[in-house]
């Protein structure tokens, strides 16, 4: 349970980041994502998934090196 609530609280702060990026910066016309409320809360909600997923790649990688196994 802790795992999925790690992966879904970048998401969910990311999509409150994202509605007050409209609420006080917006614009009321001609801006795609800051013109209206949903998008820039669904925008800031992928941009929170992208955080909600760590790169295990180099870890291993800097571990294998650090071992000696090239």
């Amino acid at each position: 349970m802790k795992k999925y609530i790690l992966r879904a609280a970048p998401v969910v702060l990311g999509a409150l980041a994202g509605y007050a990026y409209y609420h006080f910066v917006g614009c009321e016309s001609g801006c795609a994502i800051q013109s209206n409320p949903w998008t820039s809360t669904l925008y800031g909600g992928l941009v929170g998934l992208i955080f909600a997923f760590p790169t295990t790649k180099k870890e291993k990688r800097h571990d294998d090196e650090r071992q000696g196994n090239h």
